[in-house]
């Protein structure tokens, strides 16, 4: 604990103080303590303990946080609280520790386990919760015995959540009232659920069936947690792909660093508008935080050059939604989200690219994908031009709706930025330097049909700076294609 601060060690040994003075009255020699009840859950925890430190590689990591605490609330109902301290300070130091200190961490983990378990007990003891389980004969009292577990979780909760707070405080310098809005509620939930589970098995374990039957609750338990689990860490890997990619996205094309991740959240906030469930909204995000991955298959020259493109940079440049379809093709998770990164530089009259769909032709996702993007990049600031204010932004959205974008999505990002807004934050500026300030230019001859960025500007891929470039034919006319994965550069 060497580069523990000292406010850490003095919340840790008092702590430890504090869990020794809960479990002294057990060693009493009067105490009426079932050494046998006591040392069987004990053992059920460390092998719950011991099963989460032999995470499989590739598998769902650390599971006996959620199996381990229905065992620590089935102590709490079925022996004293000095007893039950002395059960959650026996097993969990056996728990995988993630970060050093590793010793500091599992002393302090074990004392507040007891500290937790003993205040869970007391609760359950004060509402007469013993006498509610049944055994020797007696039948359970339900649904008697439904309030004096839901007073023990409650407590379980209070006082972790509590010690997690002076902890953070101490270690961290983070204010006891964050700490405590932010960790209690997401300890409630679960810890009610735990005691639900625990009060089966301390059921059961009174039961003429004994012991060995509250493995009927146990084992469902410890399977269930193991299955969220790997749940997490299937959602955790997508989340470290996606960074991933965005950040090599990011490396290329300094000129839009920060826009994918604007995109996304844009495209969030139109998805919840139009009442998407939240697996449709999730995909949405990977669908506006991916949408411009193919650059990464368009030379950096292209990318970086500040200069208008010629027309054979604009066709390379145009590539770029099918390289990023290529690139996304075998991840399975992105479901929906592929169509939008092949097809968000379509439009509703079918003059966009790479395939000229029009209306409903058009994937939805990209339809979506489509209105945050164009608003982003209208709405940034980046070296070559100054960010439009929100209101233009919306104005040229509503002008092109129709034409370029569904004016469905275009309304439900203009009723969810007028009741959520576009924080400072989404509009800051994404490229290393600043910038001339963004000129309005005349229209010059037949004007042609617009988008946010001038002549049909490729939003977020063909910087809006580049409005100087002569208009130029669609790729998708230099030659006809069998499928997206076809490669234009051949």
């Amino acid at each position: 604990m060497s580069g523990t601060p000292a406010a850490t060690r003095v919340c840790v040994l008092a702590a430890v103080l504090g869990a020794i003075w809960c479990t002294l009255p057990a060693y009493g020699p009067d105490a009426p303590v079932p050494w046998g009840t006591a040392a069987l859950l004990a053992a059920l925890g460390l092998g719950c303990e011991a099963a989460g430190r032999r995470s499989p590689p590739g598998g769902p990591g650390p599971v006996a946080a959620g199996a381990f605490l229905p065992i620590l609330l089935a102590a709490a109902f079925l022996l004293p609280p000095a007893a039950a301290a002395l059960v959650a300070a026996s097993c969990s130091p056996a728990g995988r520790v993630e970060q050093p200190p590793y010793a500091a961490r599992r002393i302090w983990r074990a004392a507040q386990l007891a500290l937790t378990c003993a205040a869970a007990s007391c609760a359950y003891a004060a509402l007469g919760g013993p006498a509610t389980l049944g055994g020797g004969g007696a039948a359970p009292d339900f649904p008697r015995a439904l309030l004096p577990a839901c007073a023990a979780a409650l407590a379980f909760s209070l006082v972790l959540t509590a010690l997690d707070c002076l902890v953070l405080a101490a270690a961290e310098r983070r204010p006891v009232h964050r700490s405590v809005s932010a960790l209690l509620p997401q300890a409630l939930g679960p810890h009610l659920v735990h005691a639900l589970a625990g009060l089966m098995t301390a059921v059961l374990w009174r039961s003429p069936y004994g012991p060995p039957s509250a493995l009927l609750v146990l084992l469902p338990m410890y399977l269930s947690c193991w299955v969220f689990a790997q749940y997490h860490r299937e959602q955790a890997a997508h989340r470290a792909t996606i960074r991933a990619l965005v950040h090599a996205v990011d490396i290329k094309d300094t000129y839009t660093r920060g826009h994918s991740e604007r995109v996304g959240r844009a495209s969030v906030l139109i998805a919840r508008e139009l009442g998407m469930d939240d697996r449709r909204v999730e995909g949405l995000r990977f669908a506006g935080i991916l949408h411009d991955i193919g650059k990464l298959g368009v030379p950096t020259r292209v990318l970086r050059k500040d200069g208008p493109l010629t027309p054979e940079e604009r066709r390379i440049m145009e590539l770029h939604p099918e390289y990023g379809h290529e690139i996304v093709r075998g991840i399975g998770f992105l479901d929906e989200a592929r169509d939008a990164i092949l097809h968000h530089h379509e439009r509703l009259d079918g003059s966009g690219y790479p395939y000229g769909l029009s209306g409903s032709r058009i994937p939805e996702f990209a339809r979506v994908v489509a209105v945050a993007d164009a608003f982003d990049a209208m709405t940034s600031t980046r070296s070559y031009r100054r960010a439009r204010p929100v209101p233009a932004a919306l104005a040229e959205l509503k002008r092109c709706a129709g034409s370029q974008f569904d004016p469905r999505m275009v309304g439900a990002l203009d009723r969810a930025l007028r009741r959520h807004g576009w924080s400072e934050a989404d509009t800051a500026v994404t490229a290393d330097e600043p910038g001339e300030p963004y000129v309005a230019r005349e229209p010059q001859g037949p004007r042609e049909p617009q988008g946010p960025h001038g002549p049909r500007e490729p939003y977020g891929a063909v910087a809006g700076a580049r409005r100087g470039a002569p208009p130029v034919s669609r790729a998708r006319s230099a030659a006809p294609l069998s499928g997206p994965s076809r490669d234009r550069r051949r």
